[in-house]
């Protein structure tokens, strides 16, 4: 099930409340952990927003520079990382830059 604010594109994440909330509310989440000076992270941006308008899951993006303490936390040593969430609970974590199939593969293992 996803949400109006969430259909089809990227959901920027505003604070460790709120991103519990998404993956309570959907299926299916993709967490992408990224940085604005992150070379990686920008070269995934095109591939996130593919993955949100084409699939059910929603693609949640955390700041780790804004959110620092919670990207702590979730033990986030380098970026991109992406983690996916599957009824609650994570699922999987892959880091560094991936491949568009590689990540639709994962969600629909999980769907």
């Amino acid at each position: 099930m996803s949400t109006p604010e969430s259909a089809g594109k990227p959901v920027p994440v505003e604070s460790e409340d709120h991103l519990n909330e998404l993956v309570a509310d959907n299926d299916i989440v993709l967490v992408d952990f990224y940085a604005d000076w992150c070379g990686p992270c920008k070269m995934m941006e095109p591939t996130l927003e593919e993955v949100a308008a084409e699939t059910d899951a929603v693609v949640a993006k955390v700041d780790i520079d804004e959110l620092q303490e919670f990207a702590k936390s979730q033990g986030i040593r380098s970026v991109p990382t992406l983690k996916f969430f599957a009824d609650g609970e994570e699922a999987k974590s892959v880091i560094g830059v991936q491949d568009k199939a590689d990540l639709v593969d994962v969600i629909e293992q999980l769907s």
